[in-house]
């Protein structure tokens, strides 16, 4: 629509949108109509910008971006919290995200889950909407220390990264990895893989495991909860200075204005144009 009425637009692009990876059935690029229609959306667009190196090298391979138009903008994170929380830390591990068919491999919700089983003494929360029947299915292999919240309100789970020792993000993709952002602003320390951007998001302050295998994540589960709340404000501290909203609305400013000010500018010449 842009394009028809010739208007400059910007199109942000991450994720889904420049995913492929077919063994879990996740990404537009993967082929059929959601691959055609996802390409020509970024080739028509007339800037496109993205929240995370990672989602600029995958439109870049995946969907033939050329690199020069592709801006990258990390997301900006507000801080719900003010401060570090003070309350004292439960033993409780913590991730988000839909629960679904999807997420049991994407997210690594299915090794969060088995991973429980080794972990007696500490508490496992899926804190996610039950978008279909995979909740059955966790709940099945899911040993008591686990709780599935189901969805939350904001204030509900803001109080849950203020309560959770660790943030766990077993994942195979993430665009950005909005999630882990928000719970290190509460001073969880962060368990990870190296999947997609979540290296971008965490730098030197987590944990990495390799492989979401239940053995692998249970140490470093154990390795988190051993952190000391000194390292607390440091991983607050990470995500106050790298991911502040207002660094990304300047950002986005700076994308913007040059393509309204070429349209003015356009614009004027064709009216002289006409005028003359």
């Amino acid at each position: 629509m842009a394009r028809i009425l010739g208007k400059p637009s910007v199109l942000v692009i991450g994720g889904y949108d420049v995913a492929n990876m077919p063994d879990i059935g996740y990404g537009h690029h993967r082929g059929g109509l959601s691959r055609w229609v996802s390409r020509r959306a970024m080739k028509w667009a007339t800037r496109l910008s993205t929240f995370s190196a990672f989602s600029r090298e995958e439109a870049v391979h995946n969907a033939g971006i050329e690199p020069e138009r592709i801006t990258t903008i990390h997301l900006g994170v507000p801080d719900a919290f003010g401060e570090l929380p003070q309350n004292s830390r439960a033993r409780m591990a913590l991730t988000v995200g839909n629960v679904d068919r999807s997420n049991l491999k994407r997210k690594g919700h299915e090794a969060f889950v088995r991973t429980a089983a080794l972990m007696p003494d500490v508490s496992f929360v899926i804190a996610g909407n039950w978008a279909d029947d995979a909740i059955d299915y966790l709940r099945s292999i899911a040993t008591p220390n686990v709780t599935f919240t189901g969805r939350l309100s904001d204030e509900e789970l803001n109080d849950y990264y203020r309560k959770a020792s660790v943030y766990v993000q077993a994942s195979r993709h993430e665009g950005f990895g909005l999630s882990v952002a928000e719970a290190m602003l509460a001073g969880s320390v962060p368990v990870v893989t190296r999947a997609g951007s979540l290296p971008e998001v965490v730098g030197d302050f987590a944990v990495f495991v390799d492989t979401a295998d239940p053995k692998a994540l249970a140490s470093a589960i154990e390795n988190a909860l051993t952190r000391p709340n000194e390292d607390r404000a440091a991983i607050r501290q990470r995500i106050l200075e790298q991911f502040p909203p207002a660094r990304r609305a300047e950002l986005l400013e700076q994308l913007i204005e040059p393509l309204i000010s070429r349209r003015t500018a356009a614009f004027a010449r064709l009216q002289t144009h006409v005028t003359s």
